[in-house]
């Protein structure tokens, strides 16, 4: 089973951020991700969709409130 490249790029970058720590003991590292992750992938989809939201919420699997609930919680227009 072949790795995509997201998933072999995002497992390289918790690493570098685990050998960054020196020593640190990380704290609230789920949703550090999550945020970090999400509001790029809602800039590129709806750049692709468009400015689509209804569009843009087909791409990601998830229904147009929940996009723009999500939009509204990172300051997308």
């Amino acid at each position: 089973m072949n790795e995509n490249d997201i998933t072999i790029c995002l497992r390289r970058m918790m690493q570098q951020y685990f050998n960054d720590l020196d020593g640190e003991k990380p704290s609230g590292l789920y949703e550090m991700v999550l945020s970090n992750i999400e509001k790029p992938l809602l800039e590129v989809v709806l750049h692709h969709a468009e400015g689509n939201q209804t569009i843009a919420a087909e791409y990601l699997g998830i229904n147009r409130h929940t996009l723009s609930k999500k939009m509204k919680a990172h300051g997308l227009k």
